[in-house]
């Protein structure tokens, strides 16, 4: 059961629950106005590991056959028998109860909402068999974090984790589209939907860019509201990042991907986290 359990991590990618987790401390350090106590602090983070440990099982149930008929994902663990539907749905159930069990412990507000966020991390997997807008879906289910992580603290939303939320969104979903290249010829054959699908990979690079340009809008957008220093230069990184991105990523070759998708921007939602959070220190976060 324990080497199952690894191999369930392993498919659902648990490591890369650091796309979504700087952006929730960001919210919960915003709205405490500085670190928020242990507790809370440890309930935001069983909040996030069970949501998206949630969305990413059930995205392998739900795909299990398409991951079995494309060549870039036959080698996942319910495609190869390596882990049973059965087992990744108990490892669903709990990851369900953790989420649950951590929204009711932060605040009503939370708690209420709770059955929402789950209804759209979920609802994802089944995007692709209707919208090719399937990639803004999955931008909305990483933007909660921010915007959850500060209801969990402050009840009251304000335009700084909304402006947070949007750029999440719009990154996510840009950097979903240069993943979905891979899968284009794939994706038309087996009726899927997503934006290189429908327009071709060139058009969907143009897309990807012009999302990438509207987020670092979004992000830069605080700055308006009096968040800059170490915030500004955060989104100035953030910016040579995404440019390096699609320096890299080019109709004709599609080989680092992988690269960009992976590796890149890990560190954008490192470094603009970590921008943010040192204007907390500095109480500069209006």
């Amino acid at each position: 059961m324990f080497r199952r359990l690894l191999t369930v991590l392993e498919m659902i990618k648990f490591q890369h629950t650091i796309f979504a987790l700087p952006f929730a401390a960001v919210g919960a350090a915003c709205a405490a106005r500085g670190w928020p106590a242990l507790e809370k602090a440890l309930w935001i983070l069983g909040a996030m590991v069970g949501a998206r440990s949630a969305a990413m099982t059930f995205n392998r149930i739900a795909d299990a056959r398409f991951d079995a008929a494309n060549p870039r994902t036959a080698g996942r663990a319910i495609p190869r028998g390596l882990v049973s539907t059965r087992f990744a749905a108990a490892v669903l159930l709990a990851s369900l109860a953790l989420f649950f069990l951590s929204a009711a412990m932060l605040n009503r507000t939370v708690l209420l909402l709770s059955p929402v966020a789950a209804g759209v991390i979920l609802g994802y997997s089944f995007t692709k068999r209707f919208t090719p807008l399937s990639h803004f879906v999955l931008g909305l289910s990483l933007a909660l974090a921010p915007l959850g992580a500060w209801l969990a603290i402050d009840p009251r939303l304000a335009p700084f984790p909304l402006l947070i939320g949007a750029g999440v969104l719009l990154w996510v979903a840009g950097f979903d589209i240069l993943y979905a290249c891979e899968d284009a010829a794939f994706d038309r054959g087996a009726g899927l939907k997503s934006i290189p699908a429908a327009i071709g990979i060139p058009g969907a690079l143009r897309t990807a860019r012009a999302c990438h340009a509207m987020a670092l809008a979004a992000f830069g957008a605080p700055m308006l509201l009096g968040v800059r220093g170490w915030y500004a230069g955060a989104v100035v990184a953030v910016a040579v990042l995404l440019l390096y991105e699609h320096s890299i990523v080019r109709p004709d070759d599609l080989r680092r991907v992988n690269r960009a998708f992976f590796h890149v921007n890990a560190i954008v939602s490192v470094t603009l986290a970590a921008g943010a959070i040192a204007e907390v220190a500095l109480g500069k976060i209006p």
